[in-house]
């Protein structure tokens, strides 16, 4: 039978060593084993969810969203792929629960012509009115006939003597 009794400090320390360093072996090779299929999965659930637009944020795909609610739809997004549900089936099922919207791309069709041709609507409307704005500001100022003071001040000019003119009248009109 082996004494016990007489283990140094040193040995004890290296055989803690060994066992921790065991234990974090097993819990890593434990990991990469989940972690392959893992990496698989989150990358089809990224690529699902980078389609689909944040109901919160509006501006953000699920994927950058950090929202509760994009995490609880790409969560359900992970769990429809454990499943075995394809991305084309995720996405008719996120469409029919909360329409057209939540796609990042939206189809063209009926109901999203207005999401489609209204900012070319738009633009073609701004430019209709700043060309309609421009033509009204140059008649404007060609219509507007010169007085007998501005054909005076002019003349003036031409000769020379307006600044005399109003040297002699302290610059007052």
């Amino acid at each position: 039978m082996a004494d016990f009794t007489k283990v140094s400090r040193a040995q004890l320390f290296s055989f803690r060593g060994i066992v921790c360093a065991l234990f974090i072996c097993i819990t890593v090779m434990a990991y990469g084993a989940e972690s392959v299929k893992d990496v698989q999965l989150e990358r089809r659930v990224n690529a699902v969810a980078s389609e689909l637009r944040c109901l919160v944020c509006q501006n953000q795909s699920l994927a950058d969203s950090n929202a509760d609610l994009a995490v609880d739809l790409k969560n359900q997004i992970r769990e429809k792929m454990r499943d075995g549900a394809s991305e084309a089936d995720i996405v008719a099922y996120m469409v029919a629960r909360y329409g057209d919207f939540v796609l990042y791309r939206p189809p063209v069709k009926l109901t999203t012509v207005l999401l489609w041709g209204g900012p070319f609507v738009l633009m073609v409307l701004g430019l209709l009115l700043l060309v309609r704005r421009l033509r009204e500001r140059g008649r404007g100022a060609a219509e507007a006939p010169l007085t007998q003071a501005d054909h005076a001040r002019a003349a003036a000019l031409l000769a020379g003597t307006e600044a005399q003119g109003e040297a002699a009248t302290g610059g007052k009109r």
